[in-house]
């Protein structure tokens, strides 16, 4: 097992079951608290449920700097403190036996140490998580709209000719969410040629997202559809403009619910020109 934090300037630090950043004992992993928001009325038994949410994430890390000398020791914590700097954002990445999660966090509090003598020091580490959701490392890409290339060497020409490529043959397409909870997703629409009025279609849900424009060969527009962080572009020669003004009043940023979700792009003209794939990270409530 390792655990590798990482501030927002590069700076890392790895904890293992080894020299010098000895890991004794993690907490918080798991579980988070789960705050239940109710209203009470008058003569009522109980209260009515009316939300419920995840609070904060709190990890605490405790270990131990082992060194040869006190000169390493000192040294040791120059590094952790560099590190483990409160004005900097940082990542902690879990590494254990069958898999490895990252999750955004804060420093609660710095490194504190503690007994210190000329082989090994203690040390203490709270970090706050202000999304409890652990994710995956790389984000999955799953292809909903696209050409696949047929054109490979050795060559050989037929009489009848070479088909160069073809177009995937169905308009639904399952995408499998592997995560606990439902989670946001980045929609890329690509423009191969002229095309109107993109659209993906929620299957079960039976929501979509359309942009109504006319794209243009070589255009991309992302829409980000995860909490927070909504919004919709358009790239074209390498300028990117903010294109939210041109998406359909009817419509929904996409979420993708735990397990399989089954979705149906479109376009009101020119579909065959459309290449659409979808690019999300699953969330986890523990490891």
């Amino acid at each position: 097992m390792q655990l590798i934090y990482t501030n927002s300037s590069g700076g890392s630090i790895t904890l293992a079951y080894s020299r010098p950043f000895f890991i004794e004992q993690i907490d918080g992993t798991g579980a988070v608290q789960n705050i239940l928001n109710t209203q009470k009325g008058v003569n009522q038994d109980g209260v009515t449920l009316l939300s419920k949410d995840l609070d904060i994430r709190q990890i605490t890390l405790q270990g131990t700097i082992l060194a040869y000398s006190k000169l390493e020791i000192m040294n040791y914590r120059k590094q952790m403190i560099q590190a483990f700097n409160p004005k900097l954002s940082g990542t902690l990445t879990y590494i254990y036996e069958g898999g490895q999660k990252i999750i955004p966090c804060e420093i609660y509090m710095a490194p504190v140490f503690s007994g210190i003598n000329f082989i090994s020091e203690k040390l203490l580490i709270t970090l706050n998580c202000m999304s409890p959701y652990w994710e995956d490392l790389e984000q999955i890409r799953a292809d909903i709209a696209l050409w696949v290339g047929e054109f490979e060497f050795p060559l050989e020409i037929v009489s009848s000719g070479i088909e160069m490529g073809m177009r995937q043959p169905s308009l639904i397409v399952d995408v499998d969410n592997t995560g606990d909870v439902e989670c946001g997703m980045v929609v890329q629409f690509t423009a191969l040629a002229a095309l109107t009025n993109p659209s993906l279609l929620n299957v079960n849900t039976q929501e979509y997202i359309k942009i109504n424009k006319t794209m243009v060969a070589g255009e991309v527009i992302n829409i980000s559809t995860g909490f927070g962080n909504k919004r919709i572009t358009s790239s074209l020669n390498g300028i990117t403009t903010n294109a939210i003004n041109f998406i359909d009043l009817n419509s929904t940023f996409l979420q993708l619910s735990v397990g399989d979700n089954l979705f149906r792009y479109n376009a009101d003209t020119n579909i065959d020109n459309l290449v659409v794939a979808l690019y999300f990270t699953p969330q986890y409530l523990g490891v």
